[in-house]
């Protein structure tokens, strides 16, 4: 249950919040004055905290600079009923998430409590990193998230991720939907030096464009009907801290300039503003679109691009590590065995062999979901296939051909500068080597993909396991008379 924090010495208005919030499922506490409520905050954590502006003795900025200088990560409301954009302005200043004008409409106060909750959520639930070295996230703190897999290519981004994450530059992530590019995002922010300062996920896909300008940059009261006061934008809330930007392909043209002015300048002006406002916050977009090619089709600008792409990290398809399936059902078993108290003790083999055998369309996104509808149908210890319900939908034939187009156009690249030496070195019998040449990379390959697994790897390449030891006879036999 989250806990709600009341700071006002108004206690018919305290009673009115706490009865409001408790019927929303909320844990409410009030105080009725500012060294109390500071006294309250040293001796337990709260998810938000409503503060009111006009206190007796000390207002409410000056006890939000000692919230914040007690380094403090909880949102804190700034509540007042003398509001004017002077106010925001200095409120904002000192690290307040937002504020409310009394008297509240109640929409308008659920809004932005559900926001401000939303932002607790990303900044504590800690994402774990585990060690370049062994992958290994066995010590994570209790109710941390973990990214997990032990393949090579996941290793290769834990690496990079610890070499920028304390790095104040731009990243864009990129890769299919559900490979956890958010998750990615927010390790990046948890290993950083913004951790103490607001993170913010923005979803640009999700926000209609009408209001997205508004939503990112905020508007000056007046700005367009309904505009009746100053709302701070989501870039501005993130000052001093990390915007994450997921599906920035499908931000508009003009919000791409004003984004660049921002990744350029550190400025911006809200909607209906004549103000330039600064703003010190740092950006990490992710996308599953390619953006060079959207680049080349004028759908995305090009010098934004380059801003973005200072470091970027790809994040591959579950399909395309599938060593890591294994590692990443016992997280999820593990993970809602316990949300749902139930006593689940493994995944039989058969399960696993199945998951090895599907091409995840929903990547990561969708084993997750798999693992839970299959905990929750469990009626014993062991998950079974008949928990077990897979779908190839469409979209994942339509990625799938892309893949192989696009694997297609770089075998050819590659063939063309190795060819010549081929040509060169073989005289006659050319269509044979290079058959030689491909069958046994394929093969070792596919090998070193399934742990040296010969049942899988004979799998995946569609030949019996006698055919698969044949040849790997052939290439020791070959490899003794080169030495």
């Amino acid at each position: 249950m989250e806990k709600i924090l009341l700071i006002d010495d108004d206690e018919g208005l305290n009673h009115f919040l706490s009865r409001f919030f408790k019927r929303k499922g909320y844990d409410v506490t009030s105080c009725l004055n500012g060294r109390t409520a500071l006294e309250t905050i040293a001796r337990e954590p709260f998810d938000l905290i409503l503060l009111d502006y006009k206190m007796p003795g000390q207002n409410g900025l000056d006890i939000l600079k000692e919230i914040k200088s007690a380094q403090v990560k909880t949102p804190v409301v700034i509540m007042t009923a003398y509001g004017n954009t002077d106010t925001a302005i200095e409120a904002m200043k000192r690290g307040a998430y937002d504020y409310l004008n009394k008297p509240f409409e109640r929409d308008e106060l659920s809004r932005i409590v559900a926001e401000a909750l939303e932002l607790n959520r990303q900044m504590k639930e800690v994402v774990c990193l585990p060690d370049p070295a062994t992958a290994d996230a066995s010590s994570a703190p209790k109710g941390a998230l973990r990214i997990v897999g032990r393949s090579r290519t996941m290793q290769a981004v834990y690496k990079i991720i610890g070499q920028i994450a304390e790095k104040d530059v731009s990243v864009l992530i990129s890769g299919e939907s559900g490979t956890g590019k958010e998750l990615v995002a927010r390790a990046i922010y948890h290993h950083s030096r913004r951790k103490d300062n607001p993170f913010m996920a923005i979803n640009c896909a999700a926000i209609p464009e009408h209001l997205f300008e508004s939503e990112l940059f905020g508007y000056e009261p007046g700005a367009f009907t309904g505009a009746q006061r100053t709302k701070i934008g989501k870039i501005e809330r993130c000052d001093g801290g990390t915007c994450f930007l997921d599906e920035i392909g499908d931000m508009s043209m003009a919000l791409q300039a004003k984004l660049l002015r921002v990744l350029q300048e550190g400025e911006f002006e809200r909607v209906g503003g004549k103000e330039t406002l600064k703003v010190d916050a740092r950006i990490i977009a992710a996308t599953n679109k390619e953006l060079a090619q959207e680049v080349q089709n004028g759908r995305f600008r090009e010098d934004l691009y380059w801003r973005l792409k200072v470091i970027t990290i790809h994040l591959p398809p579950l399909r395309k590590r599938m060593e890591d399936i294994a590692e990443l059902v016992d997280c999820f078993v593990l993970r809602f065995s316990r949300e749902y108290a139930k006593p689940i003790r493994l995944v039989s083999e058969e399960v696993l062999e199945l998951f090895r055998a599907y091409p995840w369309p929903g990547n990561v996104r969708e084993l997750e979901n798999c693992i839970r509808r299959a905990v929750i149908l469990c009626a014993g210890d062991i998950i079974t296939e008949d928990h077990i319900e897979l779908q190839a939908f469409p979209q994942a034939h339509s990625a799938q051909i892309a893949d192989r187009d696009q694997l297609m156009a770089r075998l050819k690249e590659k063939l063309q500068d190795v060819l010549p030496d081929i040509l060169r070195l073989s005289e006659e019998g050319v269509h044979a080597n290079v058959i030689d040449m491909v069958e046994e990379t394929i093969i070792l390959k596919a090998l070193e993909a399934c742990g040296n697994n010969q049942v899988r790897a004979a799998r995946m390449l569609g030949i019996s396991r006698n055919t698969l030891r044949h040849r790997l006879k052939k290439y020791q036999r070959k490899d003794s008379r080169q030495a």
